[in-house]
């Protein structure tokens, strides 16, 4: 029988002086959950409540104007991500639009004028994000038996992070697709989903629904830190599904890796330990690049998309 649960792990500990037992309950579950599917949910996380609903009602205000104020807002040719709105082109098996952001400041942004407060709660949710985000990379790091501030060292540059604000379209009779089955490519992903849900994560070969709630974040282990480690931590497996007769709203950050960084198992998981790597290393940015062309050039079979598994060593 497959629990439906996905372990929600209370972060206070995290944020006070002393309770070091509350600290290592935080762990132990989100050790066991990276080591078996990569998902869990996190509570007393540090960003503000009041500051995620804004960004969602902002964030549904904003998707509920005419598409011609939206694409107002189109992104720059030279992006390396398309940085402001976009929309899935209706060929696409994904059935979604749009707004993506790089961090405060950054000269790619390109931010909606209407409603008028949306980019100043967009910029301080980002950092929220990414504070949470780094949190989050210890803990990871402590799970891992690495060295204190390993991931820290290794993943320093947070300019490669980016955030999405993302509107689904109601389902039709024939079809329910979100966004496919995949894994992200980078290290962390948080998403804050709306009541809709929608959300799924393989759990032992099973769809589990995650049911959102008011004050949690999702969190799911992504490619970098499975190659990294060496299979010990997952990288997990999710789609989103469309509901029927309403918008599903919700926003994704990406912590991210900069694109010059070489990838490949760590020796505390391999050669230490007597383990044959996994998986060849690669540039994070060559492996960007082919997961960008399923999207521009899909291929006629969705099993035929390039991920994590084009890098695997045969055994």
């Amino acid at each position: 029988m497959v629990s439906s649960s996905i372990p929600t792990v209370d972060l206070s500990s995290f944020f006070t002086v002393g309770d070091e037992d509350g600290k290592q309950k935080a762990r132990d579950l989100i050790n066991h959950a990276c080591s078996e599917y990569g998902f869990f949910q996190i509570v007393n996380h540090g960003v503000p409540i009041d500051l995620m609903n804004r960004a969602m009602k902002l964030s549904k205000t904003f998707f509920q104007n005419p598409a011609e104020e939206k694409i107002k807002s189109s992104p720059d040719s030279c992006a390396p991500l398309p940085a402001g709105y976009s929309k899935q082109p209706d060929h696409s098996a994904d059935k979604n639009e749009y707004l993506l952001m790089f961090s405060p400041g950054s000269s790619f942004n390109v931010f909606p004028s209407n409603p008028p407060e949306f980019r100043e709660v967009l910029e301080e949710l980002f950092t929220y994000f990414s504070k949470t985000g780094q949190l989050v990379e210890s803990i990871i790091t402590d799970c891992l038996g690495l060295p204190p501030n390993f991931l820290k060292e290794y993943n320093g540059d947070r300019s490669w992070d980016f955030m999405v604000a993302m509107n689904y379209f109601p389902a039709t009779e024939s079809e329910n697709n979100g966004v496919s089955e995949h894994e992200d490519g980078n290290c962390i992903t948080f998403v804050l989903q709306d009541e809709v849900g929608g959300l799924e994560v393989q759990k032992n070969g099973q769809w589990i629904p995650v049911i959102p709630n008011e004050d949690t974040l999702v969190v799911n282990i992504s490619d970098v830190i499975q190659v990294l480690s060496n299979n010990k931590f997952k990288s997990a497996t999710h789609r989103v599904v469309r509901p029927k007769a309403r918008c599903r709203n919700s926003y994704a950050f990406f912590y991210n890796l900069q694109g010059d960084k070489w990838v490949e198992p760590l020796p505390q998981f391999t050669k230490e330990i007597g383990e044959p790597p996994k998986y060849r290393g690669f540039y994070y940015k060559d492996y960007q690049a082919l997961r960008l062309r399923n999207k521009t050039h899909p291929p006629s079979k969705p099993e035929d998309a390039i991920n994590i598994t084009h890098y695997a060593i045969s055994t």
